[in-house]
């Protein structure tokens, strides 16, 4: 028998994201039901937020007929390219499309933070570069202490092992930074988290981590009792 869903989420990613389903059907909490969009708001489909408005639209009308009890735009480059103001601006999309609150991941990635209480990063990304991603910290406040872009294909983001992840994290990591960010919702990071963190002793923020993290956090009314995932490091503590 199915287990019976309390509460359910919308989640949009980008057309090409290989990644994010099976991380959230295997992380959330069985009585979450996580219901996925695809977009093209990323990658080749990268434009201005107002070109990408009927796109937008679109994913969220199309999501709104499940009912969900919330919405995400699950794209960090994305949602953070325009600054806090052009996430802002997505959400205002999302919300006039359809009345369900919204939420992106780049406002998760900044919870996560001050959450954590990280005012320093270690950003480290598969992107070509960090620049969307340098802009959006820049004004949150968040300092970068050092920047890493592996440049990789946009097609090949998930092919990085999570073990990858975690020599790169431990190759870059500098006295300075109070934590790791490891940027993109297209890839296996959130398999490394934990193993970062034992090994590094600092906190790790990823953004399929954080996003299922705020997720959690906002329906944790319908969903009752959470059960610990020590897998997903630190930040999910708080759900306790």
């Amino acid at each position: 028998m199915l287990t019976e869903q309390k509460a359910h989420v919308g989640v949009i990613v980008p057309a090409v994201n290989r990644t994010c389903e099976q991380q959230f059907h295997a992380y959330a909490p069985a009585t979450l039901g996580v219901h996925i969009m695809r977009a093209r708001i990323a990658g080749k489909w990268s434009r201005p937020i107002e070109v990408l408005r009927d796109e937008i639209i679109l994913a969220t009308e199309m999501l709104a007929e499940c009912r969900p009890d919330l919405l995400v735009y699950n794209c960090t480059a994305s949602s953070m390219k325009e600054g806090p103001d052009g996430e802002k601006r997505i959400i205002e999309i999302m919300r006039e499309a359809a009345d369900i609150d919204a939420v992106s991941t780049s406002a998760m990635v900044n919870e996560a933070f001050r959450e954590l209480g990280v005012k320093s990063v270690v950003v480290i990304s598969p992107y070509p570069n960090n620049d969307e991603i340098l802009f959006y910290l820049d004004k949150i406040g968040v300092r970068v202490a050092k920047n890493v872009a592996l440049g990789l294909p946009t097609t090949e983001y998930g092919a990085a092992t999570p073990r990858r992840w975690q020599d790169v994290a431990r190759e870059n990591d500098v006295g300075d930074a109070d934590g790791i960010f490891l940027s993109c919702a297209a890839t296996t990071q959130i398999e490394a988290v934990a193993a970062i963190e034992k090994e590094l002793g600092k906190p790790v923020v990823n953004s399929n981590q954080s996003v299922l993290w705020g997720v959690l956090k906002r329906l944790k009314p319908k969903l009752g009792k959470i059960e610990p995932m020590p897998h997903l490091g630190s930040l999910m503590k708080s759900l306790a």
